[in-house]
């Protein structure tokens, strides 16, 4: 597209952005203080220490088990049975019985792996001094720089999608300066003689190899399928000057008197296998070139989008110091600049086209047995992680996502027939690198069949962004369309002429009867009947655009006409489930009933207000009872405050995720940590900026009063136009949009001014302050 000005504004230039570099006096203490990169398949952690450098490594395809029949199957038995005891208001029974006969044998999904560890001993170098430890955000590149006795060190980290190998370079101002060993490992806290255990051995005088498996610890003892996915890591060193030594002691690699030394990690599996080496040719280029190949392919992506509230100067201060200060109540309006900066930084490092979607964890695992198995839950975090990918200009880092949805399917498809005798394909609440589409874990969390409806809806979401009628025809409505295949099959009359899901859950909450027994499996929880809704809408919409399956979308729109409306309860809040029950958890993290809020679009200030009025007493009520106390929950609440256009309380909760949510080196924490609160919080500051879901183009609807003058550059509005905001004074001073397709937008200012703006394609309109 050409950027032509079409149009003349009198208004002061943009602010120019902060510095994009997190940065740190120390090295890492512990994980949680080590930096990330990747490149969308590889990972690695930096911890950036002097005498005993680690790098954590992961390959986003080392998980442990196989695919496998995991259907219950007694649950189709059981079925009807399960459904009749939640209508007769004996839902503890029914818990009982759903989770002897409907939970998956095994119970549990298997977990996505570390590969291992990279260590390297750079040797006796005397008293250390000017330590810095940093990420460069602009080039995707990772920096340690110190001094020791008279001679500077640098070391450079980097993981490249150009040429996929992860490579570590070390420098010295001084020739013949640097010794070193190198080494890898697979340790992660396991016991001596674990049949977990890599093995290592040279490949010739300059390689490592790390060969394995990701098997469960309870498997170990499973003499049937003791079985995981195979990897090998291949570590090379290349050094100018000096020479390359070997240890046969520990299998690593030395480096003695030489002035540049860099290490190359490459990795395949037995998932996913590779050409190790071919991949080991980006060795033979000039590294200046390695490195400047992989900055041009990252800032392909991560320069499209600007952002910066203010011209004040950034405190001089390490990022950890800074985290510090916001946790004490000091304001630091350009952290706020590279959290979400930081969200897109990992979303480019972690979710490549032709790589795994991010995982619980994105890419980053250090463990064996993480929390919650870092698999994909998908009753919020999964589609939380790709909430900002459309919004800010990542759109084909969306397709990962696509590609498990794909994976996922037929084992969906078998499964609902399975379990409830229905055609198209379901998903309960996670799935795994196999797309197991089976309930799991227990009746409290896995008995809610909506995943794969949800998921259908980031196919409508990456076609109403970029307007690609190619994609919607060929990808998203096929699986829209199964995915509601499903729902029609699923669905089941009340007795009161609205047709109900279940059984179900809203996700991971539990209410109490009058009785005082308390329970989570029930009928018709609202998030399912507002996934639905939405979904069904969605296969109207596309169906009439693609003018097909008429018949089709007349039993949708009939049976979308059947769903319960909205009710609200006797606090003032949107009702959570049919019936107006206590919860045993006011402050629940999940806040699963305002999903038609965000990221659905049912419920909007102007187009709904008295239900706009229940999300906000529901929210109230939440956060009243200590709700937002986990750092995904906190950044689902700053896109529900931005959604009710308050950008103050939305502004709030970005301070919150900041203060009590966020590690030192800027991860998000449940606690533990969980990537999908940085995705989120990247989201939620765009909705504030920025939103389109409401038929029209909304400019700073959700603007705090503390963040008066800024801008933002590069942000993406449903109906493929790309808009530039500045503003000054809490108002917008300049407003660009550009599209590649010609059309009229509406477009509404803060203060309700609403401007009908026709757009030439490709060419940019400039919209004048008043």
């Amino acid at each position: 597209m050409t950027r032509i000005i079409t149009s003349v504004l009198l208004c002061a230039a943009s602010t120019a952005a902060a510095s994009d570099v997190l940065w740190y006096r120390q090295s890492a203490a512990n994980w949680n203080e080590a930096l990330p990169i990747g490149n969308g398949r590889l990972g690695g952690m930096v911890f950036g220490d002097v005498i005993a450098e680690h790098i954590q490594l992961n390959e986003d395809t080392v998980w442990a088990g196989e695919k496998r029949d995991r259907n219950n199957p007694e649950a189709a038995k059981n079925l009807a049975e399960v459904r009749r005891l939640l209508f007769a208001g004996m839902p503890h029974e029914a818990e009982v019985l759903a989770d002897k006969t409907m939970i998956a044998i095994p119970r549990r999904m298997p977990q996505y792996q570390t590969m291992g560890d990279l260590r390297i001993s750079p040797g006796s170098q005397g008293t250390i001094s000017n330590y810095r430890r940093e990420l460069d955000l602009d080039t995707g590149v990772a920096r340690v720089t110190y001094r020791a006795e008279d001679a500077n060190y640098t070391r450079e980290y980097f993981a490249s999608a150009v040429d996929q190998v992860m490579v570590v370079r070390l420098t010295c101002d001084k020739p013949h300066h640097i010794y070193m060993g190198a080494g890898l490992g697979r340790e992660a806290g396991k016991p001596p003689g674990d049949p977990i255990d890599a093995k290592l051995r040279f490949s010739g005088h300059d390689r490592v190899v790390l060969e394995g498996e990701a098997i469960a610890r309870d498997q170990r003892h499973d003499q049937e399928r003791p079985v995981g996915v195979k990897f090998q890591a291949v570590l090379l060193v290349t050094q100018e000057g000096g020479k390359i030594t070997q240890d046969h002691k520990w299998t690593g690699l030395g480096v003695e008197g030489a002035d540049s030394v860099t290490l190359f990690i490459a990795a395949s599996t037995s998932f996913k296998p590779r050409d190790i080496e071919h991949d080991l040719l980006a060795a033979k280029r000039p590294y200046e070139e390695l490195k400047a190949r992989h900055i041009a392919d990252y800032q392909r992506l991560f320069n499209r989008v600007k952002f910066s509230l203010g011209t004040t100067p950034a405190p001089d201060l390490p990022t950890d110091e800074r985290l510090k200060r916001v946790a004490a109540g000091a304001e630091d309006p350009h952290l706020i600049e590279q959290y979400f900066q930081f969200g897109r930084y990992l979303l480019i490092s972690c979710s490549r086209p032709g790589a795994m979607a991010a995982t619980l964890q994105g890419l980053w695992n250090d463990k064996l047995e993480p929390s919650w198995d870092s698999k994909y839950t998908i009753n919020i975090n999964t589609e939380m992680n790709y909430w900002p990918a459309e919004v800010t200009n990542l759109s084909e880092l969306h397709e990962p996502l696509f590609d498990l949805i794909d994976l996922a399917r037929p084992d969906g498809r078998r499964i609902a027939q399975a379990i409830y005798g229905a055609h198209g394909f379901v998903l309960h609440h996670n799935t795994d690198i196999w797309g197991d589409a089976v309930p799991i874990d227990g009746v409290g969390s896995g008995i809610w069949a909506m995943g794969g409806a949800w998921l259908s809806l980031h196919l409508w979401d990456h076609y109403d962004f970029t307007r690609d009628r190619r994609f919607l025809a060929a990808r998203a409505y096929p699986v829209m369309k199964e995915a509601a295949e499903f729902l029609l099959d699923y669905l089941v009359d009340d007795g009161k002429g609205h047709l109900v899901t279940g059984p179900s859950l809203s996700p991971e909450n539990t209410y109490k009867l009058p009785n005082g027994v308390t329970a989570k499996l029930c009928m018709g929880p609202y998030m399912d009947t507002e996934i639905t809704r939405q979904l069904f809408t969605r296969v109207i919409d596309a169906s009439t655009i693609l003018g097909v399956d008429g018949d089709f979308r007349a039993k949708v729109k009939a049976s979308m006409d059947r769903l319960a409306p909205f009710q609200i309860g006797k606090y003032g809040q949107l009702q959570e489930w049919m019936e107006d029950y206590e919860e045993k958890e006011p402050g629940h993290r999940h806040v699963s009933q305002l999903f038609a809020l965000h990221p659905g679009n049912q419920i909007t200030p102007r187009g709904t207000p008295d239900l706009a009025k229940a999300a906000r007493a529901t929210l109230e009520r939440r956060l009243a009872n200590g709700g937002g106390h986990t750092g995904w929950s906190r950044a689902w609440i700053i896109n529900f405050w931005a959604r009710l256009e308050d950008g103050d309380k939305a502004g709030e909760n970005v301070q919150a995720l900041l203060a009590k949510s966020t590690l030192p080196n800027m991860l998000d924490t449940h606690p533990p940590f969980q990537i999908d609160g940085n995705f989120g919080g990247t989201a939620g500051i765009a909705e504030m900026l920025l939103q389109s879901h409401a038929g029209e183009i909304s400019i700073l609807p959700a603007l705090p009063k503390a963040w008066p003058a800024g801008s933002v550059k590069g942000l993406h509005a449903r109906g493929a136009v790309e808009v530039d905001i500045d503003w000054k004074d809490g108002k917008a001073s300049r407003v660009v949009l550009l599209s590649p397709i010609a059309g009229q937008h509406k477009v509404r200012f803060a203060g309700g001014r609403v401007e009908t703006v026709t757009l030439a394609a490709g060419k940019e309109t400039v919209l004048e302050a008043r």
